[in-house]
């Protein structure tokens, strides 16, 4: 098939090379325009900008696809369908009629639940058992679309980095599969929708008045970004890996000189953490370079 292939992140890049190597014919890729990054704020390309021209497939990086000259490029590509997967850009109605089969996107919930920006931290975040991959045709409303495969795998203990991974290869699998077969749409439920909001980087400051089990899902959701934290002794200290222990509740002290956090039910043991400017290290190189008596207070 004649495909544009629109994404912009890791989890994207997965999917396109999938398509490229099931043998279709990915005639364009839309992505993010480049973005500065780093402390010199040089320019820097998506990860799929730099997979697609890798494999030597023109990149298409507008800065919105409401104009009407960059609605009739899209359309005058004379696409078979456009894949989508973590664009980043809404798609006006235009963009989502010019390809003959329309737009179909890899969306990481199984949805309805999770319809937004953020359904791999929100779902850990809320504890689910559960969660995977849907492809979905899609329409003008947010994560709306009619499905047409879904997959999905145990949340576990994964953090989000991990279980971005899994289900960017989940999905990839699933939309070759369509891409090859004759998959009818099916409505999705009208029951049981949630939203997946954008995740604030004020979330990753970890509440200790919180439950400990709930921080220790946050602090999966928020790895590798933004990153959990606590402020101790004057400085930031970002927990990569936690384990909760019983304890009383103590929140925002430390419960002995082994990092030992009170929260607000039980406490949380931190196993992995990361100092500013200090690559991650286990929780014994921690306290080996600094001691952090009992009683210290943690914000």
């Amino acid at each position: 098939m004649r495909i544009i292939f629109m994404g912009t992140p890791d989890f994207a890049v997965t999917a396109l090379d999938a398509l490229v190597a099931a043998g279709h014919d990915v005639i364009a890729v839309y992505t993010r325009a480049p973005k500065p990054a780093g402390r010199g704020k040089t320019l820097t390309r998506s990860p799929v900008h730099a997979c697609a021209e890798a494999l030597g497939i023109a990149v298409h990086t507008p800065r919105t696809l409401r104009d009407l000259p960059e609605q009739a490029r899209f359309a005058a590509l004379g696409a078979d369908v456009a894949v989508v997967a973590a664009y980043g850009l809404l798609l006006p109605q235009a963009v989502l009629d010019a390809p003959a089969f329309g737009c179909i996107n890899i969306h990481a919930s199984l949805l309805p639940r999770w319809r937004g920006a953020a359904p791999i931290q929100r779902a850990i975040l809320a504890g689910d058992v559960m969660t995977g991959v849907t492809i979905m045709q899609m329409e003008a409303g947010l994560d709306t679309g009619p499905m047409l495969l879904t997959g999905e795998t145990p949340v576990d203990g994964k953090t989000a980095g991990n279980l971005t991974a899994e289900l960017a290869t989940l999905g990839a699998t699933l939309m070759v599969q369509v891409l090859a077969g004759n998959y009818q749409p099916v409505p999705q439920p009208t029951g049981g929708v949630t939203h997946a909001a954008k995740i604030d980087k004020a979330e990753a400051r970890l509440d200790l008045a919180l439950p400990a089990a709930q921080l220790e899902r946050a602090i999966r959701a928020f790895n590798p970004a933004p990153g959990a934290h606590v402020e101790i002794m004057g400085e930031r200290l970002r927990i990569l890996a936690a384990d909760t222990v019983p304890a009383p509740a103590a929140p925002g002290l430390t419960l002995d000189d082994r990092l030992l956090i009170g929260t607000g039910a039980e406490a949380l043991r931190p196993t992995l953490v990361q100092r500013a400017g200090k690559p991650a290290m286990g929780l014994r190189d921690l306290l080996n370079g600094w001691r952090i008596p009992a009683g210290t207070p943690i914000a």
